[in-house]
C-alpha cells in the first residue's frame, strides 16, 4: 500500500526524521520477523528541512555514514516520506475490474489531490466496502509532489543506495504499532513539529492526519509562559510534564493550552471517523513519539477521551535477543516508522 515503487525482497527501512535518522533491517516475515540491524544518528532540523544543495549533500553524507556504521548488508532501502509532505485521503469509487478501476481512480485523483496530477506521484489501495454506498468500495489514496520524491531519490542514489519503495511515515508507523485486533484503534505519533494520527480498522488505516502541533510547540509554550530558556523548558517538560503536584503544577499550566489545541484536533478526528463508520467505536489510543514519555500525558489522554491509552511498542512484532530488551524498549518511541518500513511485505 502506498509504496510508489515496487518492493524488493531484501531491504532495510530508513526514517529521515526532523531531528534524527533511523534505520532498521529485519529478517523473515510474518511472526518470524527478527531484528538484524538498527541504528540512529541525531540530525539538525535545519538540515532535515532544507532543500539547499549544500544541506542535501550533508544529509546524504550523514545517511551514508549511518548505513556504513550499522553494517547493513544490502543497498536496497524503503524510505519514509514525512506525513507533512503527503496528502492521504479515503474515497468511495465504483466497483470495476482492476484494469478499469486504475484508470477510473486516475481520473478521480485529479479532483481529490491538492497538487496537479502531472506533478504528483499517486498510489492507492482498496480497503473495503464503502460505509455509505453499498454499490461502491473504499480506497485509501496517497499523493506526494514529484519534486520532493525525485530530490530524495537523487540524494540516496548519489551514495549508492537503491530505493525500492517510498511510503508515508504515518502508514509505516501504523504497521509497526497497531495491535492485531478488529476493533478501531487510534495511533498517535507526537513528533518534534507535527503529530501523525492514524485510525486503524480491521488492521487497515481508514483515516490519517498530520496535525501541525508537536513537542516543539509544547516546549515553546513552557519557555514563554515560565519565562525560561528553551533548554530548561525542555527539561521541565520531560521531568514534570502534566503533573499537578510536581513544581506546583506550573509546567501543566504552561503547556495546557497547547496540549488542548492538540486534543481538540484529535477529538475532531474521532468524531469524523465515528460519523463515517457508524457503530465502529474507537476503544484504544496507542501513543508514541516524544510526547509519549512526557509524565502523565498518556493519563491525560485517557481521562480526556475516556479510552484505554497504551504506550506503543515499535518492536511488538519483532523478535530479538532477550538481553537487548531494556535497550530496545528504551528507544521504542523513536523507531515506529523505521520498523514499519522494514516490516513491509517482502
Amino acid at each position: 500500500m502506498s509504496s510508489f515503487l515496487s518492493p524488493s525482497s531484501d531491504f532495510f527501512g530508513l526514517d529521515i526524521g526532523t531531528t534524527a535518522i533511523r534505520l532498521v533491517q529485519l529478517r523473515g516475515t510474518g511472526d518470524a520477523k527478527a531484528l538484524v540491524k538498527y541504528a540512529y544518528v541525531p540530525l539538525e532540523s535545519t538540515i532535515a528541512l532544507s532543500e539547499s544543495k549544500g544541506d542535501q549533500a550533508k544529509l546524504a553524507e550523514t545517511v551514508k555514514q549511518l548505513v556504513g556504521q550499522a553494517g547493513v548488508n544490502t543497498k536496497n532501502v524503503a524510505v519514509g516520506i514525512p506525513s507533512s509532505r503527503v496528502f492521504t485521503t479515503v474515497a468511495d469509487v465504483e466497483r470495476l475490474p482492476e484494469n478499469e478501476l486504475a484508470q477510473s481512480i486516475r481520473y478521480q485523483a485529479d479532483s481529490l489531490i491538492p497538487t496537479p496530477l502531472a506533478e504528483s506521484k499517486v498510489d492507492w489501495a482498496v480497503i473495503g466496502d464503502s460505509p455509505s454506498d453499498k454499490l461502491k468500495q473504499e480506497i485509501i489514496l496517497s499523493s506526494v509532489a514529484n519534486k520532493f520524491v525525485e530530490s530524495r531519490l537523487d540524494m540516496l542514489e548519489s551514495i549508492g543506495l537503491n530505493v525500492v519503495a517510498f511510503e508515508p511515515d504515518n502508514l509505516a508507523m501504523a504497521r509497526a504499532l497497531a495491535v492485531p485486533d478488529t476493533t478501531p484503534q487510534l495511533l498517535l505519533d507526537v513528533g518534534r513539529r507535527t503529530t501523525d494520527l492514524v485510525v486503524v480498522l480491521n488492521g487497515v488505516p481508514h483515516l490519517t492526519r498530520s496535525i501541525p502541533t508537536g513537542v516543539e510547540a509544547i516546549v515553546r509554550a513552557t519557555t514563554q509562559n515560565l519565562n525560561i530558556d528553551e533548554k530548561q523548558a525542555e527539561q521541565f517538560v520531560f521531568k514534570f510534564g502534566m503533573s499537578k503536584e510536581k513544581l506546583e503544577g506550573q509546567v501543566l499550566q504552561a503547556i495546557s493550552g497547547t496540549v488542548d489545541m492538540l486534543t481538540t484536533e484529535i477529538e475532531k478526528s474521532i468524531k469524523f471517523f465515528q460519523t463515517r463508520y457508524v457503530g465502529a467505536k474507537i476503544e484504544r489510543i496507542i501513543v508514541t513519539g516524544g510526547a509519549s514519555v512526557i509524565p502523565e500525558f498518556p493519563l491525560y489522554l485517557a481521562n480526556k477521551f475516556g479510552l484505554n491509552v497504551e504506550i506503543g511498542n515499535a518492536w511488538r512484532g519483532v523478535s530479538y535477543a532477550q538481553d537487548r530488551q531494556n535497550e530496545l524498549l528504551g528507544i521504542s518511541n523513536q523507531f515506529g516508522v523505521a520498523v514499519g518500513l522494514a516490516e513491509r511485505i517482502q
